[in-house]
């Protein structure tokens, strides 16, 4: 949109009048003279008449009454539109208010010989008290990483590369590799997704429906089985959920598999020079992922922290925006019987109480963290944001060109990146503030809820007790399961 030149002179712009306060929210009447609007269509109609082609008139010699008539309508509007935006910012300006959301706009009158004049609508930020940051105490957990997780952890790599070969008259056994057709049936009719050709299950691997695979041990090559079984109870597909189902498998393929020596030639296929350089690598990897997860709980007590020292009003509009998305999301799960257990058996009173203090909660964050940004100067830069796409790009690796193209030529999304930049620049310059200190742990107290943590650890101190060993070993056969 092009600029229109403002009114020089000592005639007053505007007049801004407060017609209501109450809280956060004020009410404004803004009043632009006539005149000025006028100055404003006709500084804009000469512009277009410049090049405008008229039936029998020269581009730039179109009279201005032709020129209303013809193109009046469309530059009302548009002046209608930069008038406002314009004198929106000069009223906030004037009052001296940071607005908190988009401010609200009535139109009143805009017609010809006439004042323009609008009520303006404001919630502004609410006034927040500086907090000292070196009071803040936190704790960084920091983890020594076990020589077995790392080898647990290339067993998996080896697992998942493992080949299987076909042998023929084979009773098939936990940890073969069936190929099958199979049609499923309940009470007799098929049903979406309860069929499929050529598929490979591995025995044992535990991927098809509970008591299926082991249905299947000691089939052979060119047999047909009946598998009986019955959906879990909390089974993905709602509409499954318990029933009985009949699948008529015919087993193709038996394939044994063929383990893969963990050795030198191992970690070369891995990308690595030799097997000791892989666990280093792998070694990093753990090591990045649980600086990860230490960070989060860091930054988590850290917001916990912030949101105990919160205490003042929250912008109205900001919470009814905030608690509808919240609360639609809430619905959406509902409807899909994926609610937390904490809101299963409560009313919907219960629930939107609940979910309102988290509103308010997550509103107030977002509000003390941008003020701490703007009073200490926190932006992001050009090289932030590259940094960060680079991040991303790394993440699909063989694809970092596309992944760089696309952030290229989508403004927006490159845009999305800045508000995670910003709040983590904000966060790491409150901790260079606050007293940080460190505490190695297990692998099991990181992982584990920090509720959880601390009840079973209040003394600060990672104690490898039975419960602990236990832990261990049910970390090992997930991460086993799920290599598979």
């Amino acid at each position: 949109m092009r600029s229109v030149a403002r009114p020089r002179g000592k005639e007053k712009f505007m007049q801004v009048t407060e017609i209501s306060s109450e809280g956060l929210r004020r009410e404004f009447s803004v009043v632009v003279p006539k005149d000025d609007i006028d100055r404003r269509m006709n500084s804009r109609l000469a512009e277009v008449g410049a090049t405008a082609n008229v039936p029998g008139f020269r581009p730039g010699k179109v009279p201005l009454p032709v020129m209303k008539q013809r193109y009046g309508s469309a530059v009302r509007g548009e002046i209608l539109e930069q008038t406002i935006q314009e004198t929106i910012q000069r009223a906030l300006d004037e009052k001296k208010l940071r607005p908190a959301m988009e401010p609200k706009i009535d139109l009143v009158t805009f017609e010809d010989g006439v004042d323009l004049e609008y009520k303006l609508t404001v919630e502004v930020v609410p006034e927040i008290a500086p907090i000292d940051f070196s009071s803040m105490e936190l704790e960084k957990l920091t983890v020594e990483i076990p020589d077995e997780d790392v080898e647990q952890s290339i067993e998996r790599l080896a697992e998942q590369q493992k080949t299987f070969t076909v042998e023929d008259a084979r009773a098939a056994a936990v940890g073969d590799q069936v190929v099958m057709n199979f049609v499923g049936k309940i009470d007799g009719e098929t049903f979406d997704g309860g069929s499929a050709d050529g598929m490979e299950l591995e025995l044992g691997s535990g991927r098809f429906i509970p008591g299926f695979e082991d249905q299947l041990v000691g089939a052979k090559a060119g047999e047909q089985k009946e598998v009986n079984v019955t959906f879990p109870s909390d089974y993905q597909a709602e509409n499954l959920r318990s029933k009985v189902a009949v699948f008529n498998v015919q087993i193709n393929e038996v394939r044994t598999s063929t383990a893969v020596i963990i050795d030198d030639d191992f970690a070369i296929t891995m990308g690595a020079d030799n097997i000791e350089a892989l666990k280093a690598t792998v070694r990093e990897q753990m090591g990045n992922e649980y600086l990860q997860l230490s960070r989060g709980r860091l930054k988590r007590v850290l917001l916990d922290q912030l949101a105990d020292k919160a205490d003042f009003d929250v912008p109205p509009g900001m919470l009814d925006d905030e608690f509808a998305s919240i609360w639609k999301q809430f619905e959406e799960a509902k409807e899909k019987d994926q609610l937390d257990d904490d809101d299963k058996g409560k009313s919907d009173e219960e629930l939107r109480e609940r979910y309102r203090e988290i509103a308010v909660r997550r509103i107030r964050l977002g509000l003390m963290l941008s003020e701490i940004g703007r009073t200490n100067d926190l932006t992001v830069n050009q090289d932030d944001i590259n940094r960060a796409i680079a991040e991303q790009a790394q993440r699909f690796p063989g694809q970092e060109a596309m992944v760089m193209k696309y952030y290229q030529e989508n403004p927006q999304a490159m845009q999305e990146l800045q508000a995670p930049i910003l709040e983590e620049k904000i966060i790491d310059y409150i901790l260079e503030l606050a007293t940080v200190t460190e505490r190695m742990v297990s692998t099991e107290e990181l992982l584990a809820d920090p509720e959880e943590s601390s009840k079973a650890d209040p003394g600060g101190k990672a104690k490898k007790s039975k419960k602990a060993k236990k832990a261990r070993k049910a970390k090992k056969k997930a991460a086993k399961d799920k290599g598979k």
